[in-house]
């Protein structure tokens, strides 16, 4: 896996916990999703934010956000683009979007939705989650769904990778930490992200100063990966590292910052803004 699609993997996880795209502009992933949605009007919690991707000193990456999440479900949307010093050699964005609601157990995506556009080539990828087993619609479809491609048992009991950090928010507001394994499955490949507690560490960004929890969150490929595509010895071989901090309200955890060792330099993300309308998700 190359470090760019790393960590564009890592954008659309950082997704979760916000955004919703609404508009006149909105695409048919987004349709579907608004079907799909079941937020619950009366008590939602808006939330607003930009994050900067750089590496070293250098920008090379915007994440814009907003979210609407209630205590019934939850729906979101993100667009990642170049920026900076990347907007230079590479002409690249993704709109990531997801629909969901509370289950019993956990967080449980109903629809999952992203589109990738590189230059003139475009792919819109959607997953179905209402099943048991997760379905995949992809247009133009993938030239191969990898060696192995991930099996129907790779597909059940699954969360997309926006699911993923909405579920990790919900286990910190509950107390639990960040401990266990997220199963995430993004339309083509399938992996897990190993979580563990490192401790605590103050933080100071332009979206936020205070004290956040510092969880690792390693990366375990498991099918649906394309020899040329699968993750080297190095990238595996460090976490990414998040900080995590009530920025909404006691219990609304999100990510302050990231960071992984992927590519030169590494690649950092930070929050840069944060706007917050409503009463705190719970």
């Amino acid at each position: 896996m190359r470090a760019d699609g790393l960590m564009a993997g890592l954008a659309l996880g950082l997704a979760t916990f916000l955004g919703v795209f609404v508009g006149d502009s909105a695409s048919a992933g987004s349709r579907a999703l608004a079907s799909a949605s079941v937020v619950d009007p009366a008590q939602v919690t808006q939330i607003s934010a930009r994050y900067d991707s750089s590496v070293l000193i250098f920008k090379v990456g915007e994440i814009t956000l907003n979210a609407r999440i209630s205590e019934t479900g939850y729906r979101a949307d993100s667009f990642i683009e170049a920026a900076g010093l990347a907007s230079l050699f590479t002409d690249f964005d993704i709109r990531a979007e997801v629909s969901g609601r509370d289950g019993p157990g956990g967080r449980e995506p109903v629809v999952y939705a992203h589109t990738e556009r590189t230059g003139t080539k475009v792919r819109a990828v959607r997953v179905d989650f209402a099943a048991e087993i997760a379905q995949s619609d992809v247009e133009p479809p993938f030239g191969s769904l990898g060696v192995p491609p991930a099996s129907d048992s790779d597909r059940t009991g699954v969360i997309d990778p926006m699911t993923a950090f909405f579920e990790l928010s919900r286990r910190m507001e509950h107390g639990e930490g960040c401990e266990g394994r997220l199963p995430v499955f993004d339309g083509k490949a399938r992996y897990d992200l190993r979580l563990e507690t490192v401790g605590t560490q103050r933080v100071r960004t332009r979206g936020w100063r205070g004290d956040a929890l510092v969880c690792h969150a390693w990366y375990e490929p498991i099918s649906g990966y394309d020899p040329e595509d699968y993750p080297s010895e190095a990238e595996l071989r460090h976490p990414l590292v998040l900080w995590l901090a009530p920025v909404v309200g006691e219990g609304g955890y999100l990510p302050v910052r990231l960071h992984t060792r992927a590519g030169f330099g590494g690649v950092t993300i930070e929050l840069m803004r944060l706007d917050v309308a409503g009463p705190a998700p719970t």
